[in-house]
């Protein structure tokens, strides 16, 4: 089987996009735009994945450095089809090659696949756009095949006037793509060496060029601008909408949604307005998310409720939970079944087990809480002792009064009581009510500090 390389063009520098980092590193879904290629690109490629770099020094190989690709330096930038002969030394001829841009992140792996079904000697990804304007225009003779594409710039009225353009994106076996780059001289308008000048050549040497168009007009949207950028998030964020609103999930309000990953949901799940899902986040059956909450990395139980403006990072959540509203879970936290965590209570790096509870104004960091636990209201776990962190242990069945500080390294025994507005440093009994306060005292005839008058 012959070997499928990659090559991803990102060496523009973007000066509309008027910032200092590379376009192709600018976000769209959570995840910079070359990123959305790559990920594409190793679903398909058996060869090798070649990015061509130039604007930004080293910050895109840098960004990329997970994946196992050969990143190449343009420098100076002379066009498309330089960029590509700098990318052919990393190419065995023995091969086939398929040319992406790393500013149009949302090609789709099925349509690269139409492009690849027969591996033709030249085949390219064209659409027909209304506003053809800035796009090179294929041009075809009278039987209708592909005669050459003519950049927007050098186009005369009548070919401006070709409503069928070029993507950019092709694929082409190694050896052909090779010889005609040899060829390529850079007379025209831009003084720069035009990829799509191979197409002209394979015509002259007698190979049917074929087309395939995508299945959607977005997959080939470029990004130029942060207007540009900004219109293909909600294009995407909306395409996003509509697949969980056909698998059956109820969506308050699909133009108020953000998926920055991966959403998997479970049946009957429900998604209130401004939600925002980063990475990998799955929803079990029954799951409701209120309004405005930010859910990232998380995996969440069947028919667990989310109140509005929770904030969840890494977390882990069982069945049948109760969280928020304002509640915020941090990460390497694991909730168990049953767990009802309220307003304004922060957990890190805990687990929690069935049927505890802390319902208000609390912090938990650094612990394991064991079953039926009841956390009263400003409790805190002193975790931080300045250069360290403790663990603090609660076993089953344990009360904690409000307003309470257990000071870890600290382990509460099954079934013990913590006095309201106590401070704990050492363990604590089992079965046992555990308290420290100061003596109450009052001084007779303190007097309240009042404001001093401004008058002179």
């Amino acid at each position: 089987m012959t070997k499928l390389n990659i090559v991803i063009l990102a060496a523009g520098r973007g000066q509309r996009m008027n910032s200092d980092k590379p376009k192709v590193l600018h976000s769209l879904a959570g995840r910079p735009l070359l990123q959305h290629v790559l990920d594409t690109a190793v679903q398909l490629t058996t060869g090798v994945t070649c990015v061509v770099y130039g604007h930004g020094g080293e910050a895109v190989p840098k960004a990329m450095a997970k994946y196992e690709a050969d990143f190449v330096l343009q420098e100076p930038q002379l066009g498309t089809g330089h960029a590509v002969q700098r990318a052919l030394l990393h190419l065995d001829d023995d091969s086939f090659t398929l040319v992406l841009y790393g500013d149009v992140p949302l090609i789709q792996r099925d349509t690269l696949e139409k492009m690849l079904l027969e591996h033709q000697a030249l085949t390219l990804l064209t659409i027909h756009l209304d506003n053809p304007a800035g796009y090179g225009r294929i041009v075809r003779d009278s039987a209708g095949n592909v005669s050459c594409i003519v950049e927007d710039k050098d186009a005369s009225a009548e070919q401006r006037a070709i409503c069928e353009v070029n993507t950019g994106i092709l694929a082409v076996p190694t050896h052909l793509l090779g010889h005609w780059l040899s060829k390529l001289h850079n007379e025209n308008a831009q003084g720069e060496y035009y990829l799509t000048d191979i197409v002209g050549m394979a015509v002259t040497e007698g190979f049917t060029v074929h087309t395939v168009q995508p299945a959607n007009g977005w997959e080939v949207a470029g990004v130029n601008n942060k207007s540009q950028l900004a219109e293909l998030e909600r294009i995407w964020q909306h395409e996003q909408a509509q697949l969980l609103l056909v698998k059956g999930v109820t969506l308050a309000d699909p133009a108020r949604l953000d998926v920055r990953g991966k959403l998997v949901c479970g049946r009957d799940v429900e998604i209130d307005v401004g939600c925002i899902f980063e990475g990998d986040v799955s929803l079990g059956d029954g799951v409701h998310v209120g309004a405005y909450c930010i859910i990232k990395n998380t995996q969440i139980g069947a028919n667990t409720y989310l109140e509005p403006y929770s904030h969840i990072d890494q977390v882990s959540i069982g069945d049948s939970c109760s969280i928020g509203p304002y509640a915020r879970l941090r990460p390497g936290s694991i909730l168990n079944n049953e767990v009802h965590i309220g307003n304004f209570v922060e957990i890190k790096n805990s687990e929690i087990a069935t049927r505890s509870k802390a319902n208000h104004l609390s912090y938990i960091g650094d612990s394991r809480i064991g079953s039926r636990v009841n956390i009263g209201a400003g409790t805190i776990t002193c975790n931080y002792d300045g250069a360290n962190k403790h663990r603090t242990i609660i076993e089953d069945d344990v009360f904690i009064g409000s307003n309470t500080q257990l000071v870890a390294p600290l382990i509460i025994g099954r079934g013990a009581t913590i006095g309201a507005g106590s401070t704990i440093t050492s363990d604590a009994p089992e079965g046992e009510l555990t308290l420290s306060r100061a003596k109450q005292i009052t001084l007779p005839g303190w007097q309240r500090p009042r404001k001093k008058s401004n008058v002179t």
